[in-house]
């Protein structure tokens, strides 16, 4: 079987695709590099600098309700930094720009601070501890 190179993108479905936007870029680095409409859809594309891609779509029909992780789908995303000194960086980054999050907490896989997007999804920012060896 072929191996997997990493993921290409990921796609939230979000409430607000505007305000989903400015989260991402303002919060987390992404940049938006191509926005498309179809006729039950709104979609923008984002890249970190890292070169992961986020696609945003706000689909017209949506029934306007927070994400809910009990649902069948996607329970949280988790992004890695570094180190637990990035970390410490980034809990001082959201704390100035006023996102609720947790203390950083020792999880099953390292140190990680989490919070949420405008939608409710559950974002992680985590060190995983190095493999065993």
């Amino acid at each position: 079987m072929s191996s997997l190179a990493g993921i290409a993108h990921i796609t939230l479905s979000v409430r607000n695709r505007d305000t989903s936007v400015e989260f991402y870029r303002d919060v987390l680095g992404f940049h938006e590099y191509k926005t498309e409409d179809g006729p039950h859809w709104r979609r923008t594309f984002c890249r970190h600098p890292n070169g992961l891609v986020l696609c945003l779509t706000q689909h017209t029909d949506h029934f306007n309700a927070r994400f809910d992780p009990r649902h069948a789908g996607m329970d949280h995303l988790a992004f890695a930094v570094s180190s637990p000194d990035d970390l410490e960086e980034w809990e001082k980054r959201l704390d100035a720009l006023e996102v609720e999050h947790t203390p950083i907490l020792h999880g099953d896989h390292g140190p990680l601070l989490m919070f949420e997007d405008p939608d409710g999804i559950q974002l992680e920012l985590c060190c995983p501890d190095p493999p065993a060896g």
